[in-house]
């Protein structure tokens, strides 16, 4: 199902939303892909840790790769939980990958 809503994506979301399939999929490959409100999502035990949200659906300026409070990012009193996504550099792919695999937990394991 997530890959297929990620097909009918608009060219500039759908290469944005295809990389983040992979990079969850690598970085936290115990997460499971499934829509959420339509939105390619990823969980544990059923519950939503991270999620895609296309530019296109919400009319936005950039996408978002946004975070639930099942994500184990807790950072002091406060940290983020969305980012905006223009393009992504190997860079910020990097970035990403340590980040999805921090809030699966993965790196706890």
């Amino acid at each position: 199902d997530v890959l297929a809503k990620i097909a009918e994506m608009p060219e500039a979301d759908r290469i944005l939303a295809e990389r983040i399939h992979e990079i969850v999929k690598t970085a936290a490959p115990d997460l499971t892909p499934k829509l959420w409100y339509g939105m390619p999502a990823y969980a544990r035990d059923g519950k939503v840790v991270c999620h895609f949200q296309s530019a296109h659906k919400f009319t936005s300026r950039y996408a978002t790769l946004g975070f639930s409070d099942q994500a184990a990012l807790d950072d002091g009193t406060m940290w983020p939980t969305a980012y905006a996504l223009k393009e992504l550099t190997a860079a910020d792919e990097q970035f990403i990958g340590a980040l999805v695999k921090k809030a699966a937990g993965s790196d706890n394991l």
